[in-house]
């Protein structure tokens, strides 16, 4: 695995090494002991997986202390765009974002660490998206961001006539009025 540091702290691409041949491929998709040299340590609890259709943006989510959430995200069917950004008071990068496209075809991974506000669209016919996290969900301690606010900036690489949202997030704050994270960096 190659674990490729951002340029935001706290974002981590990690390309894994895939062995294949015409059978098939193999790939190491977690190793604790990487993860933990070049990331450090987490404990993941919980993995979820979801299924989207093309042009489904799912975001900005993330959950508040004490249940703030690291995720490991990847993408095992389609493609998607996926963006994060530093909703960390403080932060040199606060508000900046980063985007990856994740697919099954690249194989690639994102970590996001808490303090990040989360999302993904979907480019492909349809998506599988998976990510591990450090903490339950935590109804009460859910917020998010509206996914096209100026601040932030975010090019969600979809037509704007195609991006199909739920009704939660089409309701979401701006970045200015929305809860953040108060971490010491």
């Amino acid at each position: 695995m190659e674990f490729v540091q951002t340029n935001i702290a706290g974002i981590v691409l990690i390309k894994p090494k895939v062995f294949g041949d015409s059978r098939g491929y193999l790939m190491e998709s977690f190793r604790h002991d990487l993860f933990s040299q070049y990331v450090g340590e987490i404990n993941f609890i919980q993995e979820n997986e979801s299924k989207s259709t093309y042009g489904v943006l799912r975001g900005f989510h993330y959950q508040l202390p004490p249940y703030a959430q690291s995720k490991l995200v990847r993408v095992v069917t389609g493609r998607v765009l996926d963006v994060a950004v530093d909703i960390r008071k403080g932060s040199p990068t606060f508000g900046q974002h980063l985007a990856v496209e994740l697919s099954a075809q690249n194989k690639h991974q994102l970590f996001i660490s808490r303090g990040f506000a989360h999302g993904f669209a979907v480019l492909s016919k349809e998506a599988v998206f998976v990510y591990k996290m450090d903490a339950p969900y935590a109804p009460d301690h859910e917020c998010g961001i509206f996914y096209a606010d100026p601040a932030l900036g975010a090019n969600w690489g979809l037509p704007s006539a195609d991006i199909r949202l739920s009704d939660k997030d089409k309701g979401l704050p701006l970045l200015k009025n929305a809860k953040l994270f108060d971490m010491q960096l």
